[in-house]
């Protein structure tokens, strides 16, 4: 309405009158929208149409719920049904009809022409289309009637106007793939980044882990250079006290007179033929002899020849050897004999 308005504002020689009936009749259209479909609804509800009338009419037309709360209030009256007819015309008429009655005598208006340009356009949706495309401002009425477009015209329009939609569509893919380039170049270019710096920073950690572990092989070697160094002096002190106590028992060992030990018992262990064990203590200066007088005194049975070695180092005792002592054959202290056959 406001649009309108503005167009016709500018239309030279139209009164005040003529531009009151026309945004009275857009207000009054508006409004008998708005009522009918109040008046519809309330009639879908069940409510007789009459009530539906009289109720809009009575809350002055202020919508469905005041309506609807109205018929709820006034549902047992009296003269709720009575025929509803306000002042001479009925609900939906037509208030302006009297006002176009009363216009101006002016020429009807049969398109609109754009002051800037001198385009005649057809409806107020397409001067409100040229000036959107055009930026012009300036519209006024006019008597001149738009011809209609021939078949021809008509195909031609329709040929250009796919022409142009074709030439929107393709500069559209073509800034959708100019917007695609740039979007992957984008993203290569970030992941570009993203991996030179993941690189850096693992050769970073890298440098970071071979420097750790240089450090820590320069402690492990200086470490074992000084426990070296420590033994070394060690066994250093441990030589010089050891040369020290050696000087002094070679001393006390000189100034000791040696002292050898005389033996005067023998302590043999003879193994005889049964696997068993016979031991005894002789006298050093005892024969061999005795020894086997011995071993022939304890053995029971018939007599057999034998004779006594021992194991280690190995030496047969001879028949010779009987009569020398103990102490001349190297049995004292103590010995093994094993008895044997001769």
């Amino acid at each position: 309405v406001l649009s309108l308005f503005r167009v016709y504002s500018r239309v030279p020689g139209k009164g005040t009158a003529r531009i009151s009936t026309v945004l009275h009749r857009r207000y009054w259209l508006y409004a008998m929208a708005t009522l009918q479909t109040a008046l519809e609804s309330l009639v879908e509800m069940g409510f007789q149409r009459n009530r539906a009338e009289k109720a809009l009419a009575s809350t002055g037309n202020q919508g469905l719920q005041r309506a609807m709360d109205w018929l709820l209030a006034h549902q047992s009256d009296p003269d709720i049904d009575e025929p509803y007819d306000p002042s001479g015309h009925r609900l939906g008429s037509d208030p302006t009809s009297s006002l176009e009655a009363e216009g101006t005598t002016a020429a009807q208006a049969k398109s609109l022409k754009c002051d800037d340009c001198g385009k005649l356009l057809r409806s107020e949706l397409e001067a409100q289309a040229h000036a959107a495309r055009t930026k012009h401002t300036n519209f006024s009425e006019s008597t001149e009637e738009i011809r209609s477009l021939t078949v021809e015209e008509k195909a031609a329009q329709l040929a250009r106007l796919q022409d142009q939609m074709k030439q929107r569509r393709q500069d559209r893919d073509q800034d959708e793939k100019k917007v695609a380039i740039e979007r992957e170049k984008v993203r290569r270019k970030t992941g570009k980044e993203l991996t030179e710096m993941k690189q850096q920073m693992e050769l970073a950690k890298a440098k970071k882990i071979a420097e750790e572990k240089k450090r820590e092989k320069l402690e492990e070697r200086l470490a074992r250079q000084r426990v070296r160094e420590q033994i070394a002096r060690d066994r250093a002190e441990r030589a010089l006290q050891g040369k020290g106590t050696a000087v002094l028992q070679t001393q006390s060992q000189s100034s000791k007179p040696s002292v050898t030990k005389e033996y005067t018992s023998c302590r043999l262990q003879i193994r005889l033929f049964g696997g068993k064990t016979l031991v005894h203590t002789f006298m050093a200066s005892d024969s061999l002899d005795k020894v086997f007088q011995h071993i022939t005194a304890i053995e029971s049975g018939p007599s057999v020849p034998f004779a006594l070695m021992t194991s280690f180092p190995r030496r047969v005792f001879t028949d010779e050897e009987a009569g020398r002592s103990l102490e001349e054959l190297g049995l004292l202290p103590s010995a093994v004999l094993i008895q044997t056959k001769p």
